[in-house]
């Protein structure tokens, strides 16, 4: 009977084979074999991670993220998403119900934003004084938005007067500005800015990626509508997780829209379902959060919880000073003059005349283990990057890094950048 059966239906395919015991598929099916580099154990070498990011995890969260996986749709992982709810709440200092992390980078978080809030022609004014602006001018004009924006060289700020003339002229229905600047080393002034949003009838969307943890943020305080941030930085969780909260006002707009925002994955209607924050008795399945994720963020917002908002921007601050004169000292020359316009987790160095700036980045990882980054997006070329934040950000690992940099400027050769 079994016979016939495959005799039959051929289950197998073209390529199967009837025996007495059954079915076989025929291997000659498979034509790429296994590759050499698989049947190799993986292997990370250990490098110090002093750029804009990712940072060194700490043990504990890279303990989190090892622990056995639950399923994404579990009672247990529901409760875990909460915390981590709550925990963005306190870095965010929000009362939003609307706050949750997105599967995925801070990238993430900025298309989410974006995606939900602005609609076909509506109008969008940028802050481009670095890369980040420039990136959400690209997205909102493949959205079809009409972009306007605000322009300055690396490592400028606009003033309040400044975002007020454009927001009048241009009347968007969204403003972005970067908090944390990372291709520039500039932490941007807010105090004042939402106020003038709402003003307008504006909504003031703010990336944090590089600065939360870091530098002192208050999102209800200041007025700010959307506010995202990044798991690898000052949090130092591993990449991957992103998280981001919505006021009253912009959740007003985003639930309001004439048409379905173009991206599934990231509409809101459903995130705030999967993260239990429309109010509904059933959480439903969108889609497979990063279970790992998940669990290294929450751990990560436990250690910043553990710190204290007030006193982890305490210490970055003080690390970055003793960082700073370290470099002065060496002669270099900080990119951001202002002291009180440095971003705490990320200082930029102008890049020292006679050298090549690729050089020295190549010297300081041979010899030393270390990563420094160049300039990102407009910077290129201009300037280098030194990231000290969360767990790696201390006096032992800033006196390494200066260490480092004395010797690359003693032993790599003078020559044109």
């Amino acid at each position: 009977q079994f016979r016939a059966l495959v005799s039959i239906s051929n289950p197998g395919g073209p390529h199967a084979q009837s025996t007495k015991h059954g079915v076989h598929r025929g291997m000659s099916s498979v034509t790429i074999p296994p590759p050499a580099c698989m049947l190799r154990p993986l292997e990370a070498p250990f490098r110090y991670l002093f750029g804009p990011g990712p940072s060194n995890v700490p043990p504990r969260v890279l303990a989190a993220g090892g622990r056995p996986i639950i399923g994404h749709m579990h009672s247990e992982m529901f409760g875990i998403m909460n915390d981590i709810k709550k925990g963005i709440q306190y870095a965010f200092q929000t009362s939003n119900n609307m706050t949750l992390a997105m599967s995925g980078s801070g990238h993430t978080a900025m298309e989410c934003a974006l995606f939900n809030i602005v609609e076909p022609g509506e109008s969008v004014l940028v802050a481009i004084n670095g890369i980040w602006g420039e990136r959400v001018a690209e997205i909102s004009e493949r959205m079809g938005a009409k972009v306007h924006t605000l322009v300055k060289t690396p490592g400028g700020h606009f003033t309040n007067a400044e975002i007020e003339q454009a927001l009048a002229k241009h009347k968007p229905v969204l403003f972005f500005l970067t908090h944390g600047e990372s291709s520039a080393g500039l932490v941007h002034p807010v105090d004042g800015v939402g106020d003038i949003c709402h003003k307008y009838n504006c909504l003031l969307l703010v990336d944090s990626v590089a600065s939360l943890g870091a530098a002192p943020l208050l999102m209800d305080q200041q007025n700010i509508d959307i506010l995202y941030t990044g798991s690898q930085k000052a949090l130092n969780a591993p990449p991957g997780t992103a998280p981001i909260s919505f006021s009253e006002r912009a959740c007003h707009k985003m639930f309001n829209r004439k048409a379905k925002p173009v991206s599934y994955l990231l509409d809101m209607t459903h995130l705030s379902n999967y993260w239990g924050n429309d109010g509904k008795p059933e959480r439903t399945y969108h889609h497979t959060g990063p279970v790992s994720g998940f669990f290294a963020l929450r751990e990560s917002l436990a250690i910043l919880a553990e710190t204290g908002l007030e006193n982890s921007w305490k210490h970055h601050t003080e690390v970055a000073e003793y960082f700073w004169k370290g470099l002065e000292d060496l002669g270099l020359k900080l990119f951001i003059k202002d002291k009180d316009l440095r971003l705490p987790s990320v200082t930029t160095i102008a890049i020292p005349e006679g050298y090549n700036w690729k050089e020295l980045l190549a010297y300081i990882m041979k010899h030393h283990r270390i990563e420094f980054t160049g300039g990102l997006g407009p910077s290129v070329g201009m300037l280098l990057r030194i990231g000290l934040m969360g767990y790696n950000c201390n006096k032992a690992n800033a006196a390494m890094a200066l260490a480092a940099l004395e010797d690359a400027l003693k032993q790599c050769r003078m020559s044109k950048a």
